[in-house]
């Protein structure tokens, strides 16, 4: 573990293997810190990659800015480019689940030059996630309720996070709530979706996105709580480059815990094709 001042921040980021060998960076979501990837870190060194996994601003051991407005897609991207520019990496396989892959569709997109390829796991492109329709509106309740502060705070968190528990079935629930049980932690936490997804972004998102140039694959799986298939087989509108999409069956949210065998074949195929 290592800690990188990067864009006003400091992030705990987590590296292995050699330096010299082609990086891959992995990005983890909400509620998760980059202990997300520990069934994929071994195999992709195994197979000749470094990876780069860092603890998003706002999780994990990572600085915790106060203002909402500081965790803007952007300023994570920013984030994560000063990562890259400290360890010297000047392009990167990027795999991103859940707000990892919405980071990883802005960083494909606003600094293409950086990005090699791009696995996008459980989430779409953000405008096919925000024009997919009722069935993906419905999933996205929860969104509406995080915006509201101390009322989301208190749905999670009462009787010992209940509500987290039976709505997720998080794989780490019990790490996930002892990390969370800081109320700093769980205000920080849910900032992400304060600041990039405000009711007004269904009528007026905040970035246009120019279109992803690389190599890039979708992964959906079919027991996902809250993303419809729709929004990720939609995403190939917006990549220009050569899209891959594929479906894991009987397979929650959490791909990378809960799928690290059909996942890591996946990734390790995607990367073959792209290295």
């Amino acid at each position: 573990m290592m800690r990188i001042a990067t864009n006003d921040v400091t992030l705990e980021v987590a590296a292995a293997g050699d330096a010299s060998d082609p990086a891959v960076l992995l990005l983890h979501g909400w509620p998760d810190t980059h202990a997300l990837w520990r069934h994929q870190v071994g195999t992709l060194v195994d197979a000749g990659y470094r990876t780069i996994a860092p603890d998003l601003r706002g999780f994990g051991d990572s600085d915790k800015p106060d203002a909402v407005d500081a965790y803007g897609l952007l300023d994570l991207a920013a984030d994560i480019t000063g990562v890259l520019d400290n360890l010297a990496v000047e392009q990167v396989h990027v795999i991103g689940h859940d707000w990892g892959a919405a980071l990883g569709w802005a960083l494909a997109a606003f600094a293409p030059d950086r990005v090699a390829s791009l696995a996008a796991l459980s989430v779409g492109h953000p405008k096919a996630f925000r024009d997919a329709g009722l069935a993906q509106r419905e999933k996205s309740w929860y969104m509406l309720l995080f915006q509201f502060d101390d009322v989301a705070e208190q749905w999670l968190s009462n009787d010992g996070f209940a509500n987290f528990r039976q709505w997720t079935h998080h794989p780490d629930t019990d790490e996930v709530v002892d990390r969370l049980s800081d109320p700093a932690a769980l205000r920080a936490s849910l900032a992400i979706y304060r600041a990039n997804l405000p009711p007004r972004w269904l009528v007026t998102p905040a970035l246009e996105f120019p279109p992803v140039q690389c190599p890039t694959l979708g992964v959906w799986s079919t027991g996902d709580v809250a993303l419809t298939e729709r929004q990720m087989v939609d995403s190939a509108t917006y990549v220009t480059g050569r899209w891959r999409y594929e479906q894991i069956d009987d397979t929650g949210h959490w791909i990378p815990l809960e799928a690290p065998a059909r996942l890591n074949a996946l990734l390790l195929d995607h990367l073959a094709a792209t290295t």
